[in-house]
């Protein structure tokens, strides 16, 4: 009787096991659909922001954005790259073209830009001028970017064809 007991014991536990595994898959097919919905999210914020702020380099004057450029020993048609990086990457980065590519461009324009202006006001900033807190935040996006799988809804996956998760 008691290997009996013992079967039935075994046997119930092996069965919840399974479920719990098969419980367990279909969980990660949720979070998986939940990861690429908020990759979708970050990749469209960040495109949109960086379109917003190469549109703003014209907007207030390419030669007055050249100016600063030069005033921080930079040259000033970098000016016009970083407002065509900005403005082009931006409609890629909302389409899923080039993302990584893209990516990387902006990980070098904010890490310059926190370098040759920001880090100077500080992580939050000062009365004058704003922290780089906000470049980091949009380096890091980007980073997240770079590394992440192409994405379902992306025009990336649909050209080149790359899983998800792979």
């Amino acid at each position: 009787m008691t290997n009996l007991y013992l079967l039935v014991i075994s046997n119930l536990v092996v069965t919840s096991q399974v479920a719990v595994i098969l419980k367990l898959k279909d969980v990660y097919s949720e979070m998986t659909k939940l990861h690429e919905l908020g990759a979708l999210l970050v990749r469209i914020f960040l495109g949109a922001a960086f379109l917003i702020h190469g549109f703003q380099k014209f907007q207030g004057g390419i030669g007055n954005t050249m100016g600063f450029f030069e005033s921080l020993g930079l040259p000033g048609f970098a000016a016009y790259a970083v407002a065509l990086i900005e403005i082009i990457g931006g409609i890629a980065l909302i389409l899923g073209l080039g993302t990584r590519l893209f990516a990387a461009l902006f990980i070098l324009i904010m890490a310059g830009a926190m370098v040759k202006v920001k880090f100077a006001a500080g992580f939050t900033g000062s009365p004058e001028m704003a922290g780089y807190e906000l470049d980091l935040a949009y380096l890091v996006m980007a980073v997240y970017l770079l590394l992440a799988p192409s994405n379902t809804w992306s025009l990336d996956r649909l050209f080149f064809g790359s899983k998800p998760n792979a």
